[in-house]
């Protein structure tokens, strides 16, 4: 059954919102930890905590930015018709590629989903069947797989080991 890229991008929109909120739920608690240790105490430790709470919450207001960006790019990408790719060929951002490789442990089959945003995201197939991982071109695995086909071995490095991987089929 082919996968229905739309219900994926719906998957990753989701996930995002969901890291969206927890980013600003952390950065309220953190901005209210802060006030609090502000005005209980003048210790000079307790400023410190405040400082420390002051800086987190600011992180985690950037992550939301952050958030809201790769949600603002995912429905930019997602609108209209998802691009078309034939088994043999190029890898381009929207493709669904199934690679193999081979290692100590035997042989191994991953399925990449190359979008502009949410590298590192794990989506599910219909029905709960299978995982994708989400990669985009600036990601090791997304720069040697762009403009590959089926049958091209790719090199990446990743955390320090070189591995091969074929393209088996391009979606």
């Amino acid at each position: 059954m082919p996968l229905d890229k739309h219900e994926l991008l719906r998957q990753l929109a989701d996930r995002l919102q969901q890291s969206d909120r927890l980013a600003h739920r952390a950065e309220a608690d953190a901005r209210e930890a802060a006030r609090n240790l502000a005005t209980e105490s003048e210790k000079k430790e307790d400023g410190r905590a405040a400082l420390e709470f002051g800086s987190l919450a600011t992180g985690q207001a950037a992550r939301a930015r952050r958030v809201q960006e790769e949600l603002q790019a995912l429905a930019k990408f997602g609108q209209g018709e998802l691009p078309r790719f034939p088994r043999q060929g190029p890898v381009a951002l929207g493709a669904i590629v199934d690679m193999s490789t081979e290692d100590e442990d035997g042989f191994a089959e991953r399925t990449f989903f190359v979008l502009p945003v949410g590298a590192g995201t794990e989506l599910t197939g219909p029905g709960g069947d299978g995982f994708l991982s989400v990669i985009t071109p600036a990601s090791p695995v997304g720069r040697a797989l762009m403009g590959r086909k089926a049958g091209d071995v790719v090199e990446v490095t990743l955390a320090g080991e070189v591995r091969e991987w074929t393209v088996l089929e391009v979606a």
